[in-house]
């Protein structure tokens, strides 16, 4: 294949994709409502995921933190992503394995009421896979954004938008499509 054709593919399949995330706002609507109340309960946001999807959850709590849209001051959200401390990460890796990461981080800094959203492309990760099962035992609301067939995750998340393609490179374009659709709703129904 030429690199026009692997180019003009990438667009295609892009384009496919992004479309396709009309289908999802009922489900959007409903997870931005659910961030917004958390939020104005004075709970945090708490993000995970690997990789690709572990950038995807930093750059989003950061959206929360800092602010959305360039225009548009006001106070910070708080939100954070369980992805950024390498010496925390490395320790319970260390200690507990790499699955318990994320849950041993809902343990320490979760509260009843918070909410974590879990992003995984396959919906397989074992350490997202615990961390939202253990939110979910403490009352803390999940979220998973997935690929594929949203995976063995999608069966514990409270709310999941699963992204119906086998290319990683789409999945995680949907999900930070997805996750500035969210800061933006959440802005307009907190301010």
């Amino acid at each position: 294949m030429k690199m026009k054709e692997l180019f003009d593919e990438a667009l295609r399949e892009h384009r496919k994709v992004i479309a396709g995330l009309e289908t999802f706002y009922p489900d959007i609507e409903v997870i931005a409502s659910q961030i917004s109340e958390t939020l104005k309960r004075s709970n945090k946001i708490m993000l995970c995921g690997n990789g690709g999807s572990a950038a995807d959850a930093q750059h989003i709590a950061t959206e929360f933190v800092v602010r959305f849209r360039g225009d548009f001051n006001r106070r910070s959200l708080p939100a954070i992503a369980l992805t950024t401390d390498t010496s925390l990460l490395t320790a319970c890796a260390n200690d507990y394995g790499f699955d318990e990461v994320f849950k041993r981080q809902v343990e320490g800094l979760g509260n009843e009421g918070d909410l974590l959203i879990g992003i995984s492309t396959s919906g397989n990760s074992p350490n997202v896979y615990k961390a939202i099962e253990y939110a979910n035992e403490q009352n803390i609301q999940t979220v998973l954004l997935a690929g594929r067939d949203g995976g063995t995750i999608a069966g514990i998340a409270q709310y999941s938008i699963i992204i119906p393609h086998k290319d990683t490179a789409r999945i995680q374009e949907a999900h930070i499509t997805i996750g500035h659709i969210l800061c933006r709703l959440t802005e307009e129904l907190i301010f």
